[in-house]
């Protein structure tokens, strides 16, 4: 008997289905990967911090809470679904954001004839494995890619989503760094300000120790899969004399020099923001793929010099990176090919063989060269690319569309 095709249009809706469904099962325990107990978070840490806060104050005295105020929706949100329990609630929250970027990117994907960027959200949410559904970040990168696509078309959009994601994450600031300057700009820009500094001020107000989570940001280390983190992995075997640490919510190097490696990175960082600075103010051709194009480099400058690279930060970059590949012109094909890759290692360095990765033998360290060198190169790609987009050849002056971009603009809005 001949097997029933499955239509081309529904291949990955089918796809997304077995892979979520696989994701939900490793999230309620049923499968189980190697390595530490990815669910913990979720299940002790999220749920702790969901009884103070259901209490009226922000876990303040808690040195792993380390988000700005509007994690708080986040962590209370699975308060909605109940008689769920917290964790089946908390998962079934991110299956619909899920669901979300899918139907958001497939429909931007439609208008403009590609399914790029359906295909590398369907896949590179389980490259990663369940550490997707077991934290919070899957929600901010939905936040995320809505203001993404509601883009210069809707800049006032644009900007109260981009300013209520970075209230619960922060990243999402960042996706404001491409938009067009000129009008469009100041209406991103005032909006997103109204909806910082009012959400900030309700939440302030609302709960105590809004603010807390600074200091505790602050003092963090060098964290073990982090780029910084390869120097001490090295220095070990020569005979350095720190070790490694569950600190501050993750587990980090102390020790000797430990200071000046991470002090490092915060330049790094601020050398990063000052190369999206002349980014911007040297960019003369601003097609309708740049604003996304923009947010995915500054994100991927901001993750490789970062002191913290947690595995759920693959997440924003997997939903930026279909957000790009929506746009025809994008220049972002090959460092999102590049993400994809860096994804499918993170489960391989965590959890799978992440005792290896805190105990710096070969094999870890050689999972976060790949993993790290392949961000890197995304990173410099993404970059590149983006000057040459927007810097080099024709175009347009200052923050004026080119006539090419306008058209294709107007083509999105229909």
């Amino acid at each position: 008997m001949a097997r029933a095709a499955v239509p081309g249009g529904m291949l990955a809706p089918a796809v997304w289905a077995g892979t979520r469904a696989l994701l939900l099962l490793c999230a309620a325990g049923v499968l189980v990967l190697p390595g530490p107990d990815v669910t913990s978070d979720v299940d002790v840490i999220y749920r702790g911090w969901y009884g103070v806060l259901s209490r009226g104050a922000y876990p303040a005295d808690d040195v792993t809470w380390q988000y700005p105020p509007g994690a708080a929706l986040a962590i209370l949100s699975p308060g909605l679904l109940r008689p769920l329990d917290y964790a089946a609630a908390f998962t079934v929250l991110l299956l619909l954001c899920d669901l979300a970027v899918l139907v958001l990117v497939h429909r931007a994907g439609r208008r403009a004839g590609t399914r790029r960027g359906t295909w590398t959200w369907v896949a590179g949410v389980p490259l990663l494995g369940p550490t997707a559904y077991t934290r919070y970040d899957l929600m901010v990168t939905a936040v995320a890619v809505a203001a993404l696509t509601a883009g210069v078309r809707r800049p006032r959009a644009m900007g109260a989503l981009a300013a209520f994601g970075a209230l619960v994450k922060v990243w999402p600031a960042l996706l404001l760094v491409g938009v067009p300057r000129g009008r469009t700009a100041r209406r991103c820009f005032t909006a997103a300000l109204v909806v910082a500094g009012a959400g900030t001020a309700a939440l302030a107000a609302a709960l105590p120790g809004a603010l807390a989570f600074a200091a505790f940001q602050r003092d963090r280390g060098t964290e073990v899969e982090s780029f910084g983190a390869l120097v001490f992995h090295l220095a070990r075997h020569a005979g350095w004399e720190g070790e490694v640490l569950l600190n501050y919510g993750s587990v980090e190097f102390v020790g000797p020099y430990v200071g000046l490696v991470s002090g490092l990175a915060l330049a790094a960082a601020a050398a990063a923001g000052a190369w999206l600075v002349v980014w911007r103010l040297r960019a003369r051709r601003w097609g309708p793929q740049v604003p996304a194009d923009a947010a995915f480099a500054a994100v991927l400058l901001f993750t490789v010099t970062s002191r913290v690279l947690s595995p759920q930060y693959l997440v924003w970059l997997v939903g930026l990176a279909a957000v790009c590949l929506v746009h025809p012109r994008t220049r972002m094909v090959r460092p999102a090919l590049l993400v994809l890759a860096a994804t499918g290692v993170t489960l391989l360095e965590f959890p799978v063989l992440f005792a290896h990765v805190v105990a710096g033998d070969a094999l870890g360290v050689a999972l976060l060269v790949v993993r790290n060198g392949l961000l890197a190169a995304a990173a410099l790609g993404a970059c590149r690319g983006l000057w040459r987009a927007t810097s080099a050849g024709r175009g347009g002056t200052g923050g004026a569309l080119s006539r090419a971009a306008l058209a294709d603009g107007r083509a999105t809005a229909r």
